[in-house]
């Protein structure tokens, strides 16, 4: 599929994009991309690298990704509401429930949106370096990707949203939050500060969109469709910890062997 160069914000260095598609084209020509799925795949990366886990992404959740994890020697993350049927379950998506359960060396963590995204930036270019982030984690990958962007690298900022039943992209407000989230302590307050970095519109938008709810970002997670959902299905806490932001001090970095905590 060809991207024209205006989708693709070829002319920003820091640029932002929705969903696998939109990802693939923002990432094309880019040195970084930062991946954000707050509810819940990102979440549930961070605490698990901080942790010492390391995190293999899979798109699938059926045969594939226990074959997967088999070939890995690692455990394979069970559904949400499998972990609550277990007395000693293994982790799970849902980052409350990895918070307390029993540690593991290796995680394959399927997830439709944020696990499926990095998994394919990797495949497309592996040269190009993927980053997770979340509420949880955004000061540290800002402060990760600040001398990075001072020296010139192209930043793909890539909210993965959620999907409709019939599965088209379902843009999610929480992603724009966490995307937001991490550009506002990279571009600092202000137009002209982000302007003179080279942010399109697109990335300055998400800032702008955090600071908004920034004071009250808990509320807003829990009212949200996305955050409305799990809460309904008896997941609130799922909410609560994704809400803690900067709770981790860890930047997941994409390696050939799976994510593990970036040096500082």
């Amino acid at each position: 599929m060809t991207i024209a160069p205006a989708h693709a914000q070829h002319g920003s260095p820091i640029r932002l994009e929705w969903g696998p598609t939109g990802g693939a084209a923002v990432s094309a020509d880019a040195d970084i991309a930062v991946v954000v799925d707050v509810l819940s795949f990102t979440t549930t990366l961070s605490i698990a690298t901080r942790r010492g886990t390391r995190v293999h992404p899979f798109p699938w959740k059926d045969e594939r990704a226990q074959a997967h994890a088999d070939a890995l020697g690692a455990v394979l993350a069970v559904g949400r509401f499998e972990a609550q049927q277990l007395a000693d379950p293994p982790p799970s998506l849902s980052p409350a429930q990895l918070l307390t359960s029993r540690y593991v060396e290796r995680l394959v963590l399927p997830s439709p949106n944020g696990s499926t995204i990095c998994a394919a930036l990797r495949r497309a270019s592996p040269a190009l370096t993927v980053v997770g982030a979340s509420l949880r984690n955004r000061a540290a990958v800002a402060r990760w990707l600040a001398p990075r962007v001072a020296a010139g690298a192209r930043v793909a900022v890539v909210p993965s949203g959620e999907r409709w039943a019939d599965g088209t992209l379902r843009p999610a407000v929480e992603d724009l939050w966490g995307a937001g989230a991490v550009l506002d302590r990279v571009l600092g307050p202000g137009e002209p500060g982000a302007a003179s970095l080279g942010a399109s519109p697109e990335a300055r938008l998400a800032a702008a969109a955090y600071r908004e709810v920034a004071e009250r970002v808990a509320t807003e997670l829990r009212g949200c469709a996305s955050g409305q959902e799990l809460v309904a299905a008896g997941f609130a806490a799922d909410v609560t910890a994704a809400a803690e932001v900067d709770a981790d001090d860890v930047v997941p970095l994409l390696t050939e062997e799976g994510f593990v905590a970036a040096e500082a």
